[in-house]
C-alpha cells in the first residue's frame, strides 16, 4: 500500500460533524419510489438510470426499500426498457441484473389522467408490498423531459400521484434545465409549478453544481486561511470561467439553435460557478443561507454592455439541415460581467463558452495582480494564477514564479498542483447526477437552483438575449478547431487578462 493511498484512507474518517448536522432533514428511511418520466429518452438512458445504478451499487439505494418506475409514451415492456439501459450501466453483470429487476415500466401520455392513474396504482402496490403506512412513503419524480411538457406533467402528478399524506413521507420533483428561455417564460413556468408544489418540494437541477470541484469551491474558499485575505479586488485582477468543446452540434443542431450557447451553458452553468466564486461566507452550511448569498451576488451584477460581449458561430454550423440557413444563433460567446459590491468592484468576471474549438475543458482561472515593486521582473514570466480544472481530469494548481535551478539568478514559472487522479488513486469520484439525486432523496437543496435565484439569473441575461434574437447583435464567424473569434482574445486583453505565452500546465502522470 503506497503512502498516498494510506493518507486517503486515514483522512476518510474526518467527516465534519457540523457539516453533517446542518443537513439533517427529513427521514431517509422507509419505502422509496423513484419515478423517471421520459424513461425512454437519451437523458434517462445515459444519465439518470446510470446514476441510480451507481447509487445502488454503492449501497445508497436499498433494494428492500427502493423501486424504480419508468414512465414514457413509448409502448415497451419492462424487459425492453431494461435492455435499452443495460449497456450504459457497469460491467458487474450480477449487480446490474439485480438493479434492473428494481425497474418497472408504465406507458402513458403526459397530459391525460389515465396513464398517471395507472402509474399511481403501480407505485401504491410497491408501497403496500413494503408494508409502508399511508403517508410514510417517499416519492421522487425525475422529469427527464423537454420543458414544454413540464406544466402538464406537474399538473398530472399533483392530481394523481402525490404521496397521500405527510406522515414522515414526501413527494419531490426534480426538474431539468432549461428553466425557460428568458425572464418572462421562466417566471411563467415558475408560477405554474409554484401553484402546484411548495418550493421545498422542487429541485431544479443544474448538473454542474454536482461536479466534484464545483462542490469543493466553498471548502477551498472558507476552510483555508491563506485564501481569505487574497480573495478580493485588492489582489485579484480578473476571473475567467471557461467551458470549451472541440466538437460542434452534431445530431442536435435543431435543438441547440433554439437556445444557443448563452442559454445552454453561460446563463446557468457558468453563472452558478460565478456565484460560488464571488459569494460571501454564509452564516452556516444550511442550504438556504448558501442560496441567500448566491442571490445577493446575482443581484449585484451590473447590466451587460455591448462592448463586453463577443459572439461567434463556427463555419459550417448552418450546413446542418435542422439549422435555419439564416441562423443568428451563437455557438460561442465571451461575456464580461461586473459585480457592483465592496469585494469585487472593478474586477471583471469573464464567462466564455464555445463549441468546435481547439480543445475540450472547463475551468476556473483566477488571475492575480502584478507584484508591486517587482525586483525580479516577474511580469516577463506571467502573473500568479489559481486554476481549478473541472473537466477533464479534475485538478487544481497555482501558477507561481520560482528560481530556475542553476548558478544564475533567473526565474521561471512553475506550479503547485493537486491532480485528483494522482493524489486520490483508487478513490471513485461520483458523477454529478449521482450526488444530486442523493441530495434530493436527503432533502438537501444546497446544490439546486431556488426560484429567486433563477429569476435573478434571467434578469442579467434576458436583455442581451433579446437583442441577439432580434438580430441586433451578430456572431462573428470562426474556424472549427480554432480558439474562437479573434475579437474574443481582444476582449480578454481589454478586460485585463494577461496571457502567459509558452506556459502549458501538464497534468502529472501516475
Amino acid at each position: 500500500m503506497g503512502s498516498g493511498q494510506w493518507m486517503v484512507e486515514k483522512r476518510s474518517g474526518l467527516e465534519n460533524d457540523s457539516f453533517r448536522n446542518e443537513h439533517e432533514t427529513a427521514s431517509e428511511s422507509g419505502c422509496l419510489s423513484i419515478i423517471v418520466l421520459g424513461a425512454s429518452g437519451d437523458l434517462a438512458k445515459k444519465k439518470t438510470f446510470p446514476a441510480l445504478y451507481h447509487l445502488y451499487r454503492q449501497g445508497f439505494l436499498d433494494s428492500n426499500e427502493v423501486h424504480i418506475f419508468g414512465y414514457a409514451r413509448t409502448k415497451i415492456s419492462d424487459d425492453e426498457l431494461r435492455d435499452r439501459i443495460r449497456g450504459y450501466l457497469g460491467k458487474e453483470a450480477e449487480v446490474v441484473s439485480k438493479f434492473l429487476q428494481l425497474i418497472k415500466y408504465v406507458s402513458g401520455s403526459y397530459d391525460t389522467e389515465d396513464g398517471f392513474q395507472l402509474l399511481d396504482k403501480e407505485v401504491l402496490q410497491h408501497e403496500v408490498s413494503k408494508n409502508s403506512a399511508e403517508g410514510s412513503s417517499r416519492r421522487l419524480f425525475y422529469l427527464a423531459l423537454p420543458p414544454s411538457v413540464y406544466p402538464s406533467v406537474c399538473r398530472m402528478i399533483r392530481k394523481c400521484c402525490m404521496n397521500k399524506s405527510d406522515l414522515g413521507g414526501w413527494t419531490r420533483i426534480v426538474i431539468e434545465k432549461p428553466f425557460g428561455k428568458d425572464l418572462e417564460s421562466a417566471e411563467n413556468l415558475s408560477a405554474h409549478i409554484g401553484e402546484l408544489f411548495e418550493e421545498a418540494q422542487l429541485f431544479r437541477i443544474d448538473h454542474y453544481l454536482g461536479k466534484e470541484l464545483v462542490q469543493n469551491l466553498l471548502v477551498l474558499r472558507f476552510a483555508n486561511r491563506f485564501f481569505l485575505p487574497l480573495w478580493n479586488r485588492d489582489n485579484i485582477s480578473n476571473v475567467q470561467i471557461v467551458f470549451r468543446e472541440n466538437f460542434g452540434t452534431e445530431g442536435r443542431g435543431g435543438y441547440f439553435d433554439e437556445y444557443g450557447i448563452i442559454r445552454d451553458i453561460i446563463q446557468n452553468h457558468l453563472l452558478q460557478i460565478l456565484c460560488l466564486v464571488a459569494m460571501e461566507k454564509p452564516v452556516s452550511l444550511k442550504p438556504e443561507y448558501i442560496r441567500d448569498e448566491k442571490v445577493k451576488v446575482l443581484q449585484s451584477v451590473l447590466p451587460i454592455r455591448d462592448e463586453d460581449v463577443v459572439l461567434g458561430q463556427y463555419e459550417g454550423y448552418r450546413d446542418d439541415p435542422t439549422v435555419p440557413d439564416q441562423s443568428n444563433t451563437p455557438t460561442f460567446a465571451t461575456v464580461v460581467l461586473r459585480i457592483h459590491n465592496e469585494r469585487w468592484e472593478g474586477v471583471p468576471f469573464i464567462l466564455k463558452a464555445g463549441k468546435a474549438l481547439n480543445s475540450s475543458k472547463a475551468e476556473i482561472r483566477v488571475q492575480f495582480k502584478d507584484v508591486p515593486g517587482d525586483i525580479f521582473q516577474c511580469q516577463k514570466q506571467g502573473r500568479n494564477e489559481f486554476v481549478i480544472r473541472l473537466q477533464p481530469s479534475e485538478a487544481m494548481y497555482m501558477k507561481l514564479t520560482v528560481k530556475q535551478p542553476g548558478l544564475e539568478m533567473s526565474t521561471v514559472q512553475s506550479e503547485l498542483d493537486l491532480s485528483y487522479m494522482q493524489r486520490y488513486q483508487g478513490v471513485p469520484i461520483p458523477e454529478a447526477y449521482e450526488r444530486l439525486i442523493l441530495d434530493t432523496i436527503r432533502g438537501d437543496q444546497q446544490h439546486f437552483v431556488r426560484r429567486d435565484e433563477l429569476k435573478a439569473a434571467w434578469e442579467i441575461f434576458t436583455p442581451l438575449l433579446h437583442r441577439i434574437d432580434n438580430g441586433e447583435l451578430k456572431p462573428k464567424e470562426y474556424q472549427p478547431g480554432s480558439r474562437g473569434p479573434v475579437e474574443a482574445d481582444e476582449l480578454l486583453a481589454k478586460a485585463g487578462y494577461v496571457q502567459t505565452h509558452g506556459y502549458i500546465w501538464i497534468p502529472p502522470t501516475l
